[in-house]
């Protein structure tokens, strides 16, 4: 009988230190175009579209038209935004004003579709508010459509520009790691800001709303490797909001493992963390928030940490923006494409069906 001796570190209970290194430089930023401005109009001035119009006044952007059903509304943020900019009520005079080039579509999804189709008829490109569509037929049509008039859509999927997660992805992108093996994300936060708003009536507003980041994020380092997942929702002791603030996945990847964990009442100690393993090395990042992250690489060359800088918002909107801008300019496709943007909804539903379900669903 053959004995062996099994110490602490046979079972990698001890670490072992890197030496520091000079991090790679990675282009994370939002894109910018060379030259190409084009005149923007903004279809929808509720919400979030405040932030869209901070972002592109930053960026000098020129938003010239903005839209609302109620005048009030529209004028409220033009006033403040792009005091020279135009209003209207009628969808009709954006359609028809061949100086507008693009659509910045932040309507509901269950009426942007239509918006997006007569936009796509009327030879705009447009940037739609994420999620893209509520519906895949409904999405793979508008792509389609989009195709037949030589017209870009791009989706405002902004956590693909917050600065860590935007260099997680330049560096899988880059080879930095080799072949992505694992994927996990864990973010504790209190979630209940949502309190007397219009998102406390969204059921599924953290697999939904809050998580459709982070499968879009899955899916731009691991793209059509996803196999199966399997999510739950659970309401948090003690909390008073009305939908489940605490949400989980597990996704099953071909020879590989992803995992994302949403604790949305964690009232003290609050961090948000992620880490990725590839064949060649590990990147983590980590920190108290989304605007607070420290990123670091292990490889075999050694240890670095990048200093990153920016913020979600509002580099993630500017970057949406840019990238269809510069996608246009460069005659390519934008990688926040539509047609790839279907991928990320895929799982995101998927993940929805699972935790009503209770079961695993296969992608």
């Amino acid at each position: 009988m053959v004995k062996s001796k099994i110490s602490q570190d046979t079972y990698a209970l001890k670490s072992s230190s890197s030496k520091l290194i000079k991090p790679p430089n990675f282009n994370y930023k939002p894109p910018t175009t060379k030259s190409y401005n084009p005149n923007i109009a903004l279809v929808g001035t509720g919400g979030i579209s405040s932030t869209h119009l901070a972002a592109y006044k930053k960026a000098k952007y020129k938003v010239e038209i903005l839209y609302n059903r109620t005048l009030s509304k529209a004028k409220k943020l033009r006033d403040i935004y792009f005091p020279k900019a135009k209003i209207t009520n009628n969808f009709n005079d954006i359609l028809n004003d061949k100086k507008i080039e693009i659509l910045d579509i932040t309507l509901h999804p269950e009426e942007r579709a239509e918006f997006i189709k007569k936009g796509i008829l009327a030879g705009k490109h447009i940037l739609s508010q994420k999620p893209f569509v509520n519906n895949l037929k409904i999405g793979n049509k508008l792509v389609k459509l989009a195709k037949q008039n030589n017209v870009k859509i791009a989706i405002n999927q902004n956590g693909r520009w917050a600065p860590h997660l935007a260099y997680i992805r330049e560096a899988v992108k880059n080879n930095l790691i080799g072949e992505v093996i694992s994927c996990h994300t864990s973010i504790q936060w209190n979630h209940s800001w949502i309190k007397n708003t219009e998102f406390e009536n969204i059921y599924d507003l953290i697999l939904y709303d809050f998580g459709i980041h982070w499968f879009d994020f899955l899916t731009s380092i691991v793209d059509d490797r996803i196999i199966n997942i399997f999510a739950s929702q659970n309401k948090a002791v003690n909390q008073t909001v009305k939908p489940p603030l605490l949400s989980q996945c597990l996704v099953q990847l071909n020879k590989g493992q992803a995992s994302l964990i949403f604790d949305g009442f964690t009232n003290f100690g609050t961090q948000d963390r992620t880490i990725i393993t590839g064949t060649k090395g590990t990147i983590t990042s980590k920190g108290p928030d989304l605007g607070k992250q420290k990123i670091e690489i292990f490889t075999e060359k050694g240890k670095s940490s990048p200093k990153l800088k920016g913020s979600w918002f509002n580099d993630g909107f500017q970057g949406t923006m840019g990238e269809l801008l510069s996608s246009i300019e460069e005659n390519r496709d934008p990688i926040n494409n539509a047609e790839n943007n279907l991928l990320t909804l895929k799982l995101t539903f998927a993940a929805l069906k699972s935790s009503k379900l209770n079961k695993i669903i296969k992608f």
